[in-house]
């Protein structure tokens, strides 16, 4: 067992690894920016290391201030949680070969997966369902692009293979627009992610985000932990999540989870991971794999019973899998929202001071968050100041009780998308269940044409 964990980030991920770490007996260091001194992680962890300004490029993604952070500290590992480092193959190489243990897969696996290409072709090797398109990476002939593009079918993406978070990526409709989108995608990649490689794939018209959870530990053991749907999504970032997917079959949801288990076993995966597909009419398509822990891992933790994040940890330390797959049963329906510190329909960012703040609870409410009043959100981060998730014995009865904590949260001072996430539970299409990843942006679409009409 672990006697000493560095939190190398912020935000509500830092408290969230914190508390399991605390539960288990293991000691906490928190690292902070200058501007993140005041964060409710820095001020409940055992020891706290101001590693820099509040640029992350001088603090959150400086490695040799966090391994310096470890050493100074005598912690055993880094956990690096979700963002910033977290699929940075150099800084986990760097955590081991400076000593300590990185709380994650190997870097060898965090190359491998995170590379779009060499990804599509480990799944493909491995048997699980992948989008038709390109085999590998797109050459710069143009006839050679143009023929794949016939072989796939109209309409297609272009994606950058170093790419990810829905950036670099562009749809083409028609012929005479491919391989211009196919330079420009190439240069956006290039400049974007050092890596102007890009490929292409059959572009699905009203698919669904669903996603499987892993988890693998280094004897050889994997198992899924269902599936989430992350549909409604705007700008491919995600907005609300659900576990399990509305409409999947047990036997959908069986293959398709022993295909990822099994994927795991063959490139030798370690830690906690999610293999992302979309999904239409029945079918499953492999898009990439996060190799950590997912911000929207609370809901399957909910309707699993599993701690995620504590399993995240004992992997690390080099225990086995406390579970069999039979043991994995899904009770109940659960919710995520992610509440931002931003105006709910234009969704500019708002920092600032809260003046006031009132989180929900009640059984079967669970809320994520590093705010409290008096918390100054700074400027330089991410906008995601919470999560607030339930879970219900039903789908309907766990939508009931997202209105109900929606209803109850308020915070002052700043503006958060509350109002957002109250009109999208009262709104009878997301209500029936199954909605497509184009959803939420046809919904707002729809809204502001109708408040435009209404002036």
């Amino acid at each position: 067992m672990l006697k000493k964990v560095l939190i190398a980030n912020r935000g509500e991920i830092a408290l969230r690894v914190l508390r399991a770490c605390r539960e288990m007996g293991i000691a906490t260091v928190a690292v902070h920016s200058e501007a993140d001194k005041d964060s409710l992680h820095v001020k409940l962890a055992d020891e706290s290391v101001c590693i820099g300004p509040a640029a992350s490029a001088q603090s959150y993604l400086n490695i040799p201030a966090l391994i310096a952070a470890a050493e100074v500290t005598g912690a055993d590992a880094i956990h690096p949680g979700y963002g910033f480092l977290a699929e940075n193959a150099n800084f986990a190489e760097q955590v081991e070969q400076s000593g300590f243990i990185f709380i994650g897969p190997k870097a060898d696996t965090i190359r491998l997966m995170g590379d779009k290409v060499s990804a599509k072709h480990a799944m493909i090797e491995a048997g699980v369902p992948c989008v038709p398109g390109s085999d590998g990476a797109l050459s710069d002939n143009p006839d050679e692009i143009l023929k794949t593009a016939d072989k796939v079918g109209y309409p297609v993406i272009i994606k950058a293979s170093g790419g990810g978070g829905g950036r670099g990526m562009r749809v083409v409709e028609k012929k005479e627009d491919l391989l211009k989108s196919v330079e420009m995608t190439k240069a956006e990649a290039g400049a974007a992610f050092g890596n102007p490689m890009v490929y292409m794939e059959r572009y699905l018209q009203r698919p669904r985000h669903i996603e499987i959870q892993v988890l693998a530990d280094e004897h050889g053991n994997a198992l899924y932990l269902a599936e989430r749907d992350c549909s409604m999504q705007r700008r491919h970032q995600k907005v609300i999540e659900e576990a399990p997917a509305p409409g999947i079959t047990e036997e959908e949801r069986r293959k398709i989870g022993e295909a990822c288990a099994d994927a795991c076993k063959r490139i030798g995966y370690r830690g906690a991971g999610t293999f992302e597909f979309l999904y239409e009419n029945g079918e499953f398509f492999f898009i990439e794999m996060n190799t950590r822990v997912q911000v929207e891992h609370p809901v399957t933790e909910l309707i699993t019973g599993v701690d995620i994040v504590q399993e995240q940890i004992r992997i690390a330390g080099g225990e086995p899998l406390p579970y069999t797959q039979d043991d994995i049963k899904i009770q109940g329906h659960a919710f995520e929202c992610r509440i931002n510190a931003e105006d709910p329909y234009n969704f500019i960012p708002s920092p600032g001071l809260i003046e006031s703040c009132h989180l929900p609870g009640g059984l079967g409410v669970r809320v994520d968050s590093h705010i409290y009043q008096g918390y100054r959100i700074p400027p330089h981060y991410d906008s995601l100041i919470g999560k607030i998730c339930v879970l219900g014995k039903t789908r309907t009865q766990a939508m009931a009780k997202m209105r109900v904590a929606l209803a109850e949260l308020a915070v002052t001072g700043i503006k958060t998308n509350t109002a957002l996430h109250r009109d999208l539970f009262a709104d009878p299409g997301f209500e029936q269940g199954g909605v497509s990843i184009h959803y939420l942006e046809q919904w707002l679409e729809k809204r502001k044409q109708q408040h435009d009409c209404s002036r």
